[in-house]
């Protein structure tokens, strides 16, 4: 305990040495965490590959064994951590943007749990996105418990990302731009040394027990004649449409299938990837087998039968993630890039009449540009096929493609397969230098010390008078020893039906609410504010996180930025508009109100909301309205709220009409807040 305590201090106090001992460390356990969940996959693989010689039909049994995978996989993120369904790296984002990095412990083993049973009974998805939150979930345990910094967390996370991605595919410099690109949103030095240390610590632990050897083995390739570089150009533009394919399924399957309540909807969307699989048996898991024989010139297929495995697995990932598998998109973007490749160089081949173009070359080059269409991501891009295959032989047709695709792909589709789950539930992720100007002040210089709190006690009618004097919209609660327990707003008040004697301060409450410490920068609070839509922030002490010392609120950043500037600004501001705090997992749905249901005829105020869910705004005859108390429903209307699954499923079976065949009609989740 003496040593854990003295290296923390050492850590906290700024210590180089000892910050990079301790990625070394989160980077050694990715590693380990990548190997296990690698050695997981391939053992549910071989033991469900021996089945066929127990079955009548082994061509079938995708039908069974997939519905059946992915519903266990639904009910163990459902039930323990609904941040670990999905395809890894956006829950990474959201943690940094609106935890500052804090990761629950439990993520990353069931990453692996449900990743593994996904991926290894034949979901189509990746194992990179997973490995990645493993390493993040690993970097920010070890920050807590060290109890560093926002900034030093949101490193280990980010080293963390990096170390998984390293370890998956024996490419530490990959590890590390995806990192920096793609976690972070920049190459800060204040990030870069901690991340350089972990990616190199988790490759070492993956080389020295899954042993040496790239992820695909090929053949050295080079460019022909400099006017093959059109082709290049031509084959970076059908990868956009192949990465388009990608992220139109990604949104279709989770949306559209917002209907189907409870067990329904990962059992039947399940058929949605066990029929492909069953007909097309190349896509089934990661696919990295297939790649690897595509690039290794072995696979005899025509060019419209790449295509259509193309266009499928695409299709096939989407529905994984929308019946709540888990898996990552890094992989089926590969194969996406590989098949179109080569296709695409058999089809030109036979126009051009060039009989030296090479399949192989095609593959790889489309392998970068399809991820950079997906991800946004092109640095990663060009070094993992770099790293992944040790041929460099095509750097400047790798240039060309990727260029196109990161020039293209934002311009047909503005976000990216990491950010769009982000903008799904509210978030905005500010990346790197919109803010740098308050990196100078820290939370503690600026934030207010006298602050009013309320009692759990208090009721909802006597928190509504303080308020109204006060000109406040919410406040902190603290229990009968002054710990933080919460905080109330005015929002809290109104879904809870209103001021009332009947209801306490302690029931109305978001409980566990977002923190900040003094020692917090001002630009990251406020980037947490912006995430979450609020205007103030609790301020806890770093050694003790129930102690309350004050509130960070927007009036406090005019403060930091006349401190950062050293001149007279001014800031006009409103008051917070109705908002709520996000949390992973959470989003905007909507649905429209059928005749019959009980919510007709009635106040907003009136209708039993589930605890935790939000009606937002009213749309009726092109009319929008803000969901008030008072507002009263009408058949017909779409409500639109703020909640995660669980309160939209309460939510859908409570507004359900008397007559079986009227149900309330579900759009799918708002792609930007109010």
């Amino acid at each position: 305990m003496a040593y854990a305590h003295r290296h923390r201090r050492l850590v906290r106090s700024g210590n180089v040495t000892a910050m990079m001992a301790v990625a070394g460390f989160v980077g050694a356990g990715a590693g380990l965490g990548a190997v296990i969940l690698i050695k997981s996959i391939d053992y549910i693989t071989e033991a469900l590959a021996g089945l066929d010689k127990f079955v009548p039909f082994p061509q079938l049994l995708p039908l069974v064994v997939i519905p059946l995978a992915l519903m266990t996989s639904w009910w163990l993120t459902k039930t323990f951590a609904p941040e670990a369904a999905g395809h890894g790296v956006p829950q990474i984002l959201a943690a940094i943007t609106v935890a500052g990095g804090s990761i629950r412990w439990i993520v990353g083993p069931l990453k692996v749990i449900a990743s593994a049973i996904t991926i290894g009974a034949g979901g189509t998805a990746g194992r990179e996105g997973p490995i990645a939150q493993i390493g993040a979930g690993l970097g920010s345990f070890v920050g807590r418990r060290l109890r560093l910094s926002e900034g030093d967390l949101i490193s280990l996370v980010a080293a963390g990302a990096g170390a998984g991605i390293a370890a998956t595919f024996n490419a530490p410099i990959a590890g590390m731009f995806f990192a920096m690109e793609v976690i972070l949103g920049s190459f800060s030095v204040r990030h870069l040394h901690t991340v350089v240390v972990a990616t190199v610590a988790g490759a070492v632990v993956s080389h020295s027990i899954l042993g040496k050897g790239l992820t695909f083995v090929v053949s050295p390739h080079s460019l022909g004649h400099p006017t093959e570089l059109l082709a290049y150009a031509g084959l970076g533009v059908l990868t956009v449409a192949g990465g388009l394919v990608l992220l139109w399924s990604l949104d279709f399957w989770e949306e559209k299938p917002n209907l189907l309540i409870g067990w329904r909807r990962p059992l039947l969307v399940s058929f949605a990837v066990a029929i492909p699989v069953a007909i097309f048996p190349e896509i089934a898991g990661t696919g990295q087998a297939f790649i690897s024989r595509i690039l290794n010139g072995q696979v005899n297929m025509a060019w419209w039968l790449l295509v259509i495995l193309a266009v499928v697995k695409p299709i096939a990932t989407g529905a994984t993630f929308g019946a709540r598998g888990s898996g990552g998109i890094f992989m089926p973007s590969l194969f996406i890039g590989a098949t179109l490749g080569s296709g695409f160089a058999h089809v030109l081949g036979s126009i051009w009449g060039v009989s030296t173009l090479q399949p192989e070359a095609f593959a790889l080059v489309g392998m970068a540009a399809a991820f950079t269409a997906v991800a946004r991501a092109p640095l990663t891009a060009i070094l993992i096929v770099f790293e992944v295959t040790g041929d460099y032989g095509l750097v400047l047709p790798l240039m060309v493609a990727v260029a196109i695709a990161m020039l293209l792909a934002p311009r047909l589709y503005p976000e990216s397969a990491y950010t769009k789950p982000l903008t799904r539930m509210g978030i905005r992720v500010t990346r790197g230098g919109e803010i740098d100007l308050l990196d100078s002040v820290q939370v503690g210089e600026v934030m207010t010390t006298k602050n009013m709190v309320a009692g759990q006690g208090l009721t909802l009618a006597e928190l509504q008078g303080i308020l109204d004097r006060g000109r406040h919209h919410g406040v902190p609660v603290v229990d009968d020893d002054g710990h933080l327990v919460g905080v109330v707003t005015v929002t809290d008040i109104l879904r809870a039906g209103g001021p009332s004697d009947q209801v306490t301060v302690g029931e109305a409450m978001t409980p566990k609410p977002v923190t900040v410490t003094p020692e917090t920068p001002v630009s990251e609070a406020l980037e947490r504010m912006a995430a979450l839509g609020v205007g103030r922030i609790p301020v806890v002490d770093s050694e003790d996180p129930r102690h309350l010392v004050g509130m960070f609120r927007r009036e406090d950043a005019v403060n930091a930025y006349h401190r950062a500037r050293g001149a007279a600004v001014r800031q006009a501001a409103e008051r917070e508009h109705l908002r709520l705090r996000t949390r992973v997992g959470a989003h905007f749905f909507d649905f429209i109100i059928p005749a019959g249901s009980m919510a007709v005829g009635r106040q907003v105020k009136e209708i039993p909301w589930p605890e935790g869910c939000l009606a937002v705004s009213v749309v009726r005859e092109g009319e929008v309205l803000v969901a008030q108390g008072s507002t009263v429903l009408q058949a017909g209307d779409r409500v639109t709220c703020f909640g995660d699954d669980r309160m939209r499923e309460r939510l859908l079976q409570r507004l359900r009409p008397e007559e079986p065949d009227a149900e309330p009609s579900e759009g799918g989740p708002t792609s930007e807040p109010e």
